[in-house]
């Protein structure tokens, strides 16, 4: 597989992610929205939660920065595959990690949370995987 090759298939999987991060909030938003609140209570502990989960993803950011660093690295070497395959691999939990805020603000929409809240929270997902894009000057 050519480099080019593994490039478009990281950034198809990035677009991926952006689907799954966003499509749960799209669809309780769109099927449950109109509901009453059922636990007002918890609305502002819930958002507060997905704030906080945005600080899960930094460890697994920086696993991410130096599996970027041994690939580049490894560039035009016997160990590009492998390189390649370690970034892919890092890169996939990391943006799971990257996708709690969005999740969060899904679950959110069965305690009553607000829509803009729902929005910042589905932001910082957005930019959180925008920063798990690969990098042009990578090959």
């Amino acid at each position: 597989m050519t480099r080019g090759q593994v490039k478009r298939r990281l950034a198809f999987a990035w677009w991926q992610f952006f689907a799954l991060a966003l499509a749960p909030l799209l669809v309780f938003g769109w099927a449950f929205g109109g509901s009453v609140a059922r636990v007002p209570l918890l609305v502002m502990p819930v958002f507060l939660a997905g704030l906080a989960s945005m600080f899960f993803s930094l460890p697994r950011f920086s696993a991410y920065k130096r599996a970027l660093i041994a690939t580049e690295k490894a560039l035009n070497s016997a160990e590009e595959p492998a390189a390649w395959i370690e970034l892919a691999r890092v890169r996939r939990v990391s943006m799971l990690f990257a996708c709690l805020p969005a999740w969060v603000a899904a679950l959110s929409v069965f305690v009553g949370l607000e829509g803009v809240p729902q929005i910042l929270l589905a932001i910082a997902s957005v930019v959180i995987l925008y920063l798990y894009r690969v990098p042009r000057q990578l090959g």
